[in-house]
């Protein structure tokens, strides 16, 4: 190459893109980002370049850079699927789902064949409400790669959210092929449970996936025990203390090793699928309570520190950073500005994590009150909840705790929600005190908190 500095080794260019995608796909994005702009600086036109610095931008939440780059590398190589394809998903992303769709659509045509282009053609759909185009697009998907879980999944969710659950909870099962479902099931040579009677204690339910799904799941586990009395419960440690109320188990476990000698195990989340859960069936809510002395406590405690005579609103605002869809479910605590407005109303916070760091900056006429440091677990949020008027929050765990307790609950959603909380309705048949806020259009919130504050 001409120009290479004396004593310096070339490298030659499909080894440094090699290496570009292989430190992306291992998540080391600091370094990726690194070499993706050297590279750049070297080779500004090369169409590949600009797209994986693209994906890495994306990767890194710089989505506006990431649509730029990704946008340039599209012009310069008008023929190269693999190009569309990924735009798909960048578009979603950015909350452009006009262009999602015509770059979902240019990949197909590019190749046909190529399932993974139908798959992300059948997420946008998804993201636009197109139900029936997303089960269709996803089946194309199927049809040219029968195994494909995600494809599989997706066309679950569809038919979930489209309220046809029963064909929707066979396509559910596909979700522990999913790469992110690695060790959430035993590894174990014995049988999932099909339904049948089994011997007290030898059926194992495990607590998979979030909190808020084994949250909402819970309720079915009596439903089991009738069957298979006194069933093991393995679960996140963090669900023990309230997952215990839970009437007919037999003992709660949080390692494999102490699961016991069990016949048949089955998934919580397998439980409506087996059960035969529809939205006309749902089993009422009200199966969690907490703890008379926790919620002793903790009322005395805010009879102190609350303000006399204001009504108390609780409010979540984040999920965690790492769920699939927290880019378009977690908000900012400012845009909840029309409740800090409010001068009859004081907020506490019974946000965790990270993002409690935002109440720093909070300034508003409602005073607030941020519990989130003073929370140790889930029986604390639930007593706290037993002392608010209304909470309201994003879609997350402390909804579903919420709503299996039976607060008062305004829930926000994505136009997109995810699938448990349907289309088309204000009230959900899994928690009749939880009402449901949607986003009118994709990755738009406006007028939602208004819609919120003018309820309360």
């Amino acid at each position: 190459m001409s120009g290479a500095q004396p004593g310096k080794q070339v490298v030659p260019l499909a080894e440094a893109l090699a290496r570009l995608a292989a430190l992306e796909q291992a998540n080391k994005l600091v370094e990726a980002d690194d070499l993706a702009n050297r590279m750049l600086a070297a080779m500004p036109e090369h169409p590949h370049i600009l797209h994986l610095a693209g994906i890495i931008a994306y990767r890194n939440g710089r989505i506006a850079q990431a649509v730029e780059r990704m946008e340039k590398s599209e012009v310069l190589a008008p023929e190269a699927a693999l190009y569309p394809r990924n735009m798909c998903e960048v578009y979603r992303g950015a909350g452009q789902l006009d262009d999602a769709l015509r770059a979902g659509r240019r990949a197909i045509e590019l190749a046909p064949r190529d399932a993974r282009a139908y798959f992300n053609l059948a997420l946008i759909h998804y993201e636009r409400l197109e139900l029936d185009e997303a089960v269709r697009i996803a089946d194309q998907a199927i049809a040219l790669e029968p195994d494909f879980a995600e494809a599989h999944f997706e066309k679950a969710e569809a038919l979930l959210l489209g309220g046809r659950m029963k064909e929707g909870w066979e396509s559910y099962e596909w979700r522990f092929k999913l790469k992110q479902a690695e060790g959430m099931l035993p590894k174990t040579g014995k049988p999932q449970w099909d339904g049948r009677p089994l011997a007290p204690g030898k059926l194992l339910i495990v607590g998979d996936q979030g909190f808020g799904d084994c949250i909402q799941f819970s309720r079915l586990i009596p439903w089991a025990a009738l069957l298979c009395p006194q069933p093991v419960l393995a679960c996140s440690g963090e669900l023990t203390t309230i997952l215990r109320q839970i009437s007919g188990i037999g003992k709660i476990v949080t390692r494999w090793e102490d699961t016991g000698d069990y016949e048949a195990y089955i998934p919580l989340s397998g439980l409506p699928r087996l059960a035969g859960i529809t939205t006309e069936n749902v089993p009422p809510a009200g199966y969690l309570a907490p703890g008379p002395a926790l919620v002793e406590s903790w009322g005395a405690r805010l009879d102190r520190l609350v303000p006399k005579g204001l009504r108390r609103v609780a409010l979540v605002w984040a999920g965690r950073p790492t769920h699939k869809n927290d880019r378009k479910r977690t908000l900012k605590l400012e845009q909840f500005a029309p409740l800090f407005a409010r001068d009859d109303l004081a907020i506490l916070t019974v946000q965790k994590g990270e993002q409690i760091a935002q109440v720093g900056g909070y300034y508003g006429r409602a005073p607030l009150l941020n519990l989130g440091p003073e929370i140790v677990d889930f029986a604390d949020t639930m007593a706290i909840l037993r002392h608010v008027e209304r909470l309201v929050t994003i879609d997350t765990s402390v909804a579903h705790i919420a709503g299996a307790i039976g607060v008062p609950t305004a829930l926000v959603l994505p136009h997109a929600p995810d699938w448990r909380w349907l289309l088309g309705r204000e009230d959900t048949p899994w928690y009749p005190s939880v009402r449901l806020f949607r986003q009118e259009r994709a990755y738009d919130w406006s007028g939602v908190i208004e819609r919120v504050s003018d309820s309360i």
